[in-house]
């Protein structure tokens, strides 16, 4: 059996970057993995973000309404099952349960109340510890998984650092009582803490003496506790073996990091004979353990930060996944998915509906498609008058300009009127009727607006020419009426084409205005930023130019803007690593 645990930094991030969340989790090639920091709420949650074919999923989400938390941490196993009912399968947990104080919903106790051994906790603070979704409890049978997701505190926040020795502490009490039951425990996730000075890059001497890495040495096998650290056993003596690094700072080239994902176990081992020396889950069932380092961000001949490399974006996590490897483990008694499983929820399986909604729903729609017709009826109406409007001054003009009515204006009342006539045999014409007459104008006819008009020009002269060549055989025998109608509508075209002419200079310079504020702008931009690289300090130790930065953390210089040296960060013996400089945008400059 094989067991991943994966900080992703965004589930969302990590399955656009595979394709799907089927192909992640197959990339591992695992029985059960475990994310941490998904960034997903509990109504974000769809079915391509927490179903994939093959695995069952148990989600822990942010319930917390806590500025700056919402939509933070939160958790989920994906269990890799041949079935998710009346399966035999160890992989598929008997039991699931989001948190781990038995408060909330779906809790192992089965009665939302603290678990035993969690008495002397106040309800308050059992129920802030679950509500930032960092646990799932998964029970196999054999063995009780935790997935976690530890919380982060800052040196000078003290409130985050009471609620971190809260957390840890609830955390051991619930360990404690079920390693009482004599069950078997395993803990994977990012815990947030590097135990030992190996397992950072710059440990300084009073690096073990903080109070999360003393709680975490104080629970190990080594130290007197239950817990073995799994790769640490495996893996002893081995130096810069690393699973984050920091995203800011290109730490990974020189792999600057701390080994923070864990994975621990704890308890007997399945043998009958448990009195026999040596036995231990550990020693008879933990095969391998090791930091998947092909999932790394930056890889051995990429472009360094420095030369050029800066701009090229780097996919993946922070973290790198830790794999452990177990030995026989026997299926158990035929059971199905808990509760808790992601089929369950409605967001994806589905809302079931009353007959009250759908009777309602039905309402609505017929409602809704009465009002359609009767507007699809008043817009009839108005089109044919409207229509019939244009017709009646179609008429008035062949009148008025002294051409037979006969020969001119029929053709134009024809073609006024031919629309509506057809229109009124079947509604599928009417429609695309009505479409065509107030369709959207595209950009591309407004520039072809001028020659258009000269088109029409050039057809009303055809018109007129033909008009000619028809008079001598009508009933009209006055000489002048050809005449005064050759001549006006020579006017018209004069009009016509100077009115075209004027359009076309109108948008020749409002084009070459536009082209000139662009070129501008484009130098005014070019000039500021010759002026920004100049202000660009150079570093001390390689003389090359600084990168800015912003400071992002409260405080009194929130917001300052300061330069540090370009290179990724590494360690001081390495000349080819950050230097370390360090001077503010402003006046003020001081060396880091």
């Amino acid at each position: 059996m094989k067991i991943v645990t994966y900080n992703v930094n965004g589930l969302r991030s990590r399955i656009s970057q595979f394709g799907s969340l089927h192909k992640l989790l197959s990339s591992f090639d695992a029985d059960i993995v475990c994310l941490q920091e998904t960034k997903l709420r509990r109504q974000e949650l769809t079915a391509d973000l927490a179903m994939a074919d093959g695995y069952e999923s148990y989600f822990s989400c942010t319930r917390t309404v806590d500025k700056g938390r919402t939509g933070y941490a939160g958790v989920a196993t994906f269990c890799r099952v041949k079935s998710a009912f009346s399966s035999h399968e160890v992989a598929l947990p008997i039991a699931a349960e989001e948190g781990f104080t038995g408060l909330l919903e779906n809790s192992l106790n089965g009665k939302g109340e603290a678990h035993e051994g969690l008495e002397d906790f106040a309800k308050d603070d059992l129920l802030k510890v679950d509500n930032e979704g960092r646990c799932v409890v998964t029970d196999h049978g054999h063995f009780v998984l935790f997935n976690l997701y530890g919380p982060r505190a800052e040196c000078d926040d003290a409130q985050r650092i009471q609620f971190k020795l809260t957390f840890y502490k609830i955390l051991q009490k619930r360990w404690e009582s079920l390693l009482l039951q004599g069950r078997r425990i395993i803990v994977v996730g990012d815990l947030n803490i590097a135990p030992t000075a190996l397992d950072r890059c710059d440990a300084g001497p009073d690096f073990e003496k903080n109070e999360f890495r003393r709680w975490f040495r104080s629970i190990l096998v080594e130290c007197g506790g239950p817990f073995n650290d799994v790769f640490r056993t495996k893996h002893p003596d081995r130096k810069e073996a690393f699973t984050c690094w920091p995203q800011n700072t290109g730490a990974e080239e020189f792999n600057y990091g701390s080994r923070i994902d864990h994975i621990l176990c704890a308890g007997s081992c399945l043998h009958q004979e448990h009195d026999l020396q040596g036995h231990s889950f550990m020693n008879c069932h933990v095969m391998e353990c090791d930091i998947l380092t092909q999932y790394r961000r930056w890889k051995p001949g990429n472009t360094l930060r420095w030369k050029g490399g800066r701009s090229i974006k780097l996919e993946g996590s922070d973290h790198a996944p830790v794999l452990t490897r177990l030995l026989g483990i026997p299926d158990i008694a035929h059971h199905s998915t808990p509760t808790l499983s992601a089929r369950y929820i409605p967001m994806i399986r589905g809302l079931q509906q009353t007959l009250v909604s759908v009777l309602m729903k039905r309402q609505v729609a017929e409602q809704s498609k009465s009002f359609e017709m009767s507007g699809s009826i008043s817009d009839e109406n108005i089109r044919i008058e409207m229509g019939n409007e244009r017709a009646k001054r179609s008429f008035e003009n062949c009148s008025t300009s002294g051409v037979s009515h006969v020969e001119s204006c029929p053709s134009n009342l024809e073609s006024e009127g031919s629309e509506h006539s057809q229109s009124a045999p079947s509604n599928g014409t009417k429609k695309k009727a009505r479409k065509s007459q107030w369709s959207q104008l595209s950009l591309r006819s407004f520039f072809q607006k001028s020659s258009n008009l000269r088109d029409s020009a050039d057809n009303s002269n055809n018109d007129i020419s033909i008009s000619q060549k028809d008079i001598p055989q009508s009933d009209y025998h006055s000489s002048d009426t050809p005449v005064v109608d050759v001549q006006s509508s020579s006017s018209q075209q004069d009009e016509l084409n100077s009115s075209a002419s004027t359009q076309d200079q109108c948008e020749l310079n409002s084009c070459s205005l536009e082209k000139e504020k662009t070129n501008v702008a484009l130098l005014e931009w070019r000039r500021i930023q010759q002026v920004m690289q100049n202000s660009i300090p150079l570093c001390k130790g390689h003389s090359e130019p600084c990168v800015a930065r912003v400071v992002k953390k409260q405080g009194p210089n929130f917001g300052r803007r300061f330069y540090v040296c370009a290179r990724a960060e590494g360690p001081a013996s390495n000349s080819e690593a950050n230097c370390g400089y360090f001077k503010w945008a402003d006046s003020k400059s001081r060396l880091k």
